[in-house]
């Protein structure tokens, strides 16, 4: 672990970087966030003195956060390795990355795109859960989820 400083305005992370690393704050603030496809910034967490800010994402996998210095900050750096924290680490670990994609989706995804990332994270859930729970997760109408299905349908022929 080592400690660095860091200018206001400094990204730390890139959207798609690989070895992501975690970074606590001892002084500053920072702040993740990601840009959607229209170009349109969403910010999903701030980390002033005394926090850790973090891409969930494994190691080895693209970073989906871009990380930056919203002050000028003195911070610890260290290598991502989650099986520090805990013998359940990995689990623990997806846990945070399925709350961190669906955090940037109702952020910043189409009821299309909500739909679809559904399906991605819970293959089999469609079958077995009611349509209008489906609808509350996704945070949107039974009635927008009745046309993102007919909007699916209607692209995947």
């Amino acid at each position: 672990m080592k400690t660095i400083t860091v200018k206001k305005g400094e990204v730390l992370q890139h959207k798609g970087d690989l070895n992501g690393k975690v970074y606590e704050v001892l002084s500053g603030l920072l702040r993740s966030y990601t840009i959607d496809e229209k170009g349109k910034e969403h910010i999903y967490v701030f980390a002033p003195e005394g926090w850790v800010i973090a891409d969930a994402v494994d190691a080895d996998e693209p970073c989906e956060f871009f990380i930056e210095a919203l002050e000028d900050s003195e911070i610890k750096v260290r290598k991502k390795d989650f099986s520090q924290i805990s013998p359940n680490a990995h689990a623990i670990a997806k846990h945070m990355l399925v709350l961190q994609r669906r955090i940037i989706m109702l952020m910043s995804y189409s009821g299309l795109q909500r739909y679809e990332h559904f399906i991605e994270t819970y293959p089999n859930l469609v079958q077995r859960v009611p349509q209008r729970m489906i609808a509350s997760y996704l945070g949107i109408t039974p009635e927008a989820l009745s046309k993102a299905k007919g909007d699916k349908l209607r692209t995947s022929r």
